[in-house]
């Protein structure tokens, strides 16, 4: 069964299994209007909680990306190298890349979709 959480930076990651799919809010990138580039790290980075792992630049700002969860990079989202505006048609749609988790216990850390709610609209 797949869950979904949140960060207070924006990002979003959705777990299923041994794995995470990772991307920006649509609340993010609403806020960061037209994006006409995304940084993405390599296959095989490992990275920890926290850690950033690239940036995205829009029209108005560039913002660097931080990882939810630690994890080692398995897949990236190559469509957005050349379709980074994908990310403001369908933030959820549009992942950035795929992890292999390696601590479970950091989902505590994070925030559900309804307290990510609760925390925007406070924003």
């Amino acid at each position: 069964m797949s869950e979904l959480f949140f960060t207070k930076k924006h990002e979003w990651v959705k777990v299923d299994g041994e794995h995470a799919t990772i991307g920006i809010s649509d609340y993010a990138q609403e806020q960061l209007g037209d994006i006409v580039f995304i940084e993405l790290p390599d296959v095989d980075e490992d990275f920890e909680q926290g850690d950033d792992f690239g940036v995205v630049e829009s029209v108005k700002a560039a913002s660097d990306l931080y990882m939810p969860i630690s994890g080692k990079v398995v897949e990236i989202n190559e469509e957005l190298e050349d379709a980074p505006e994908l990310v403001n048609e369908d933030a959820m749609a549009n992942w950035m890349l795929k992890v292999e988790v390696t601590n479970k216990a950091e989902l505590e850390d994070l925030l559900t979709e309804d307290q990510y709610k609760d925390f925007i609209e406070e924003e």
